[in-house]
């Protein structure tokens, strides 16, 4: 298994690198750091013939140094400089090329400590990538292995693939799984029955989750409401070693990412990372080891 990291030298680029890691360790899975600049950039690598060094050549050297200082000992990983029309898009290309089951990127620079802000780069990969997004809020620093995964199951009957690769991914690396069913109680609609039908569609994938899982493998259910979906959020506790996993919309084109208000108003008041999962994705040999 293979993961793309977005990487540049600066905050964002180490808290994308400290997520990898983290998901990376229990999976035996491989970095790819992925460096993107401009197509018309000039890079010696590239251009062997080349016998100077250029000031972008020499950014790019100072940034695989940075970035594979940053990957912990133990972890196999590789610096990449690709040229493509975007950061957004050279990730994307990099992910089909290597075949990798995940693209990590940091969160946006300016926004609250440990909580999400969707940049350019992020935006742009949650509406085009067609494998699941792994976003690491601001000042991430956790690399030790993940403890938890906690999955959004919503309300309603849907979102498959989100939860396949959550069970399959707790079951293969051994740590708890979490539904959580987030009620904002503002909404149009009885309150009383919302939180009630999120408990019934919680609980009936709890039951399906507990069948695919070993025995003994710890599973559980919550559902937290509030005014707000960001109150629900704050209403629940979250370790330093989970990620959250959501689905994709159910607009999205098939096999590629986009998340609705909703999902946003979610990524907003996280303070772990999320990964999202293309609505319909299933690899053709297994689920995305995230």
């Amino acid at each position: 298994m293979r993961y793309v990291v977005g990487y540049t030298p600066t905050e964002r680029g180490a808290d994308a690198v400290a997520l990898a890691s983290a998901m990376a360790r229990a999976q035996g899975a491989h970095l790819d750091l992925v460096y993107v600049v401009d197509r018309h950039t000039p890079y010696v690598a590239m251009n062997p013939e080349g016998n100077q060094v250029s000031a972008a050549e020499q950014q790019i050297r100072s940034a695989e140094r940075q970035g594979m200082e940053l990957v912990p000992e133990g972890l196999e990983a590789h610096f990449h400089v690709r040229q493509a029309e975007s950061f957004a898009a050279g990730l994307i290309e990099a992910a089909l090329e290597f075949r990798a089951g995940l693209i990590v990127v940091g969160a946006a620079s300016s926004g609250l400590f440990k909580r999400h802000t969707v940049g350019n780069v992020a935006n742009a990969l949650l509406h085009a990538a067609p494998v699941p997004v792994a976003l690491a809020p601001r000042g991430y620093r956790q690399t030790e292995a993940i403890t938890r995964l906690t999955l959004a199951v919503g309300q309603r009957v849907g979102a498959e693939a989100a939860i396949d690769v959550a069970i399959e991914s707790a079951e293969r690396r051994g740590v708890p799984l979490r539904l959580v069913s987030l009620v904002e109680l503002d909404v149009e609609g009885d309150g009383g029955e919302n939180v009630n039908a999120a408990h019934i569609h919680a609980n009936t994938v709890l039951a399906a989750a507990a069948h695919r899982l070993p025995e003994g493998h710890h599973v559980s259910v919550e559902v937290a409401h509030g005014r707000t979906i960001e109150e629900a959020i704050d209403d629940l506790e979250w370790d330093d070693g989970e990620v959250m996993i959501v689905g994709s919309s159910r607009l999205a084109e098939k096999h590629k990412l986009f998340i609705g208000s909703t999902a946003f108003k979610v990524l907003r008041a996280l303070p772990v990372p999320m990964v999202v999962v293309p609505r319909d994705y299933q690899r053709v040999d297994a689920f995305p080891e995230v």
